[in-house]
């Protein structure tokens, strides 16, 4: 079966990921605040926070694009995540490689600076992306191209 659709527009990725952020955000806020009680230690919560978030944001993600080819975000703008070839959904692998700039707040477990870093390289992972989407004519970034030719096309 060969997916039928145009590569999804920046815009339309954008508010996926915007709805999607909202979602696992809501999510981390609620754990991080649960390990805030949880220990009398900024340094260990801190630690715990950066990997439990790093997990959570990278796991929404490729659990959800290889298991559907979508997340929450993306069904509601009607895009769907396909694997090199257009055949299917990418592969766990696949999904993880394309969104693993989501897990860059693991930065976090450096003490004080780490979580400047790690928002750092995010900020800077955005940027590529946006220039790589709005120049690219397939609309794929760098990421897509890491994780070996994955797609978002528009299917509805």
């Amino acid at each position: 079966m060969n997916a039928v659709g145009q590569p999804g527009s920046l815009i339309d990725r954008f508010v996926a990921r915007f709805i999607d952020g909202i979602i696992v955000g809501v999510a981390g806020v609620i754990l991080n605040i649960v390990l805030a009680f949880m220990s009398d230690s900024w340094l260990l919560t801190g630690f715990i926070s950066a990997v439990a978030t790093a997990a959570l944001y990278l796991g929404y993600f490729a659990y959800l694009e290889s298991s559907r080819g979508q997340t929450i975000g993306k069904q509601v703008m009607k895009l769907k995540v396909f694997g090199p070839g257009h055949v299917s959904n990418p592969t766990l692998e696949q999904a993880v490689r394309r969104n693993i700039f989501t897990a860059f707040g693991i930065a976090g477990v450096v003490p004080i600076i780490g979580a400047v870093l790690g928002g750092m390289a995010g900020l800077a992972a955005v940027i590529l992306i946006v220039v790589n989407i709005n120049s690219d004519p397939q609309r794929q970034h760098w990421f897509d191209k890491f994780a070996g030719g994955t797609q978002v096309l528009k299917v509805g």
